[in-house]
């Protein structure tokens, strides 16, 4: 039997929002030390680890001094320099996903192609570096616009309907894509390890606020048949060993109204649509990630009970974090709040999550509504007021 030796390879971080905040935690769990490169030493992953690198994303020195203080580094974020990554690599650590992943993924119109390369179905889509009239009007309306690099929460993406809109472009380079006929959005988290072992977890149903294009709530399992769940299991196992990627992957996709799945993104790092896996599955996405880029076995992905995730928003105006209600959902029975500790709210920014757990998914998405219409996050800018 192949013995893991302890203490554990120094783990480094790059990114410190929420999504590097529940990877240190899960970490800590297992003793492993972690370091965290971010541009603020308050980041929310930053304020649960005392090994930080405080410096830009675009700054070389910092991703060596990450380096000269970890053996194996990953990303929250995909949107980092691959020259900086590979530079890592030549100081001699590990680094998962690999920089060739990251490569593709992290510009939408490479990981679009990529997709029509290896035959996996997407939407239809053109390369646009130069958004104008002339070329939506010849792509055809309604059409979605994402900027290539860069875009996430909803930001970076717009449909424009029809001519009127084009003086509303992102003059930026971008990809157009048809707007298609959804039935539902769905999302599958899929783990590989380095010896390519795979597991799958269950397929959740995604609801989008329309006015943001971000994610309000999730339920899981989707209500979708068993068939439309395994198939959409499979078509995201199938993107991650194409890959041959080492981690956690969020495979989202769409299905449409006349059946047909579409594989819409890839992300290759744990995602918002697997923070139920915490409390609901036998191995939360973020220690699964951790077993993964270790080289350890994977944990059970079985979902031990119905849930639905709901994502706290900023809301208001700019200003210092105010929450509303938050006694009344922690005395709810089978509701889990999860706050980031970012020390500024933004309208539509990501302040937090609560998963609800119910053995009747029925039941659980009503308690969510429960939690929606009583739990927010509220930006003052004084410290008047109630704050719980």
């Amino acid at each position: 039997m192949k013995q893991i030796t302890y203490p554990f390879p120094r783990l480094g971080i790059v990114g410190g929002g929420q999504l590097g905040k529940m990877l240190v935690q899960a970490a800590s769990k297992l003793s492993i030390p972690v370091t965290v490169l971010d541009p603020s030493s308050s980041a929310p992953a930053c304020v649960v680890t005392d090994k930080i690198v405080t410096a830009p994303f675009d700054d070389l020195q910092g991703y060596m001094s990450l380096a000269r203080n970890c053996d194996v580094i990953t990303v929250e974020r995909e949107d980092i320099s691959i020259l900086y990554l590979q530079s890592c690599i030549d100081e001699g650590c590990q680094l998962f996903p690999s920089p060739d992943c990251l490569a593709i993924l992290q510009d939408k119109f490479l990981q679009k192609q990529w997709l029509v390369d290896q035959n996996i179905p997407t939407c239809r889509f053109q390369n646009c570096d130069d958004p104008s009239l002339e070329v939506t009007n010849l792509f055809g309306y309604p059409l979605v616009q994402k900027a290539k690099q860069g875009g996430f929460d909803g930001r970076g993406v717009q449909v424009i309907r029809g001519p009127s809109d084009a003086g509303l472009l992102f003059q930026v380079p971008s990809i157009l894509e048809t707007v298609v006929d959804i039935e539902m959005e769905l999302a599958v988290m899929v783990a590989r390890g380095q010896d390519g072992e795979v597991v799958v977890y269950p397929v959740t149903e995604m609801v989008f606020e329309s006015k943001r294009n971000i994610l309000d709530h999730l339920i899981v399992p989707a209500r979708v048949s068993l068939e439309k769940q395994h198939a959409a299991q499979d078509l995201a196992r199938h993107c991650v060993n194409s890959l041959k990627l080492v981690g956690l992957v969020g495979v989202e996709l769409f299905l449409t109204k006349s059946g047909e799945l579409l594989v819409n993104e890839i992300s290759p790092r744990p995602h918002n649509s697997g923070h139920y896996t915490i409390e609901a599955c036998q191995t939360s996405q973020y220690e699964q990630h951790i077993r993964a880029i270790m080289g350890w076995p994977l944990g059970s992905p079985e979902l031990l009970c119905p849930a639905v995730m709901v994502n706290l928003l900023g809301e208001g105006q700019p200003g210092n974090p105010q929450i509303r209600g938050f006694r009344e959902a922690m005395a709810m029975s089978g509701v889990f709040v999860h706050l980031y500790g970012k020390e500024r709210v933004l309208p539509g920014r990501k302040m937090g999550h609560v998963v609800i757990l119910d053995d009747d998914v029925e039941r659980a998405i009503s308690k969510a509504l429960e939690v929606k219409s009583c739990l927010g996050i509220f930006g003052v800018l004084h410290d008047e007021g109630e704050k719980t």
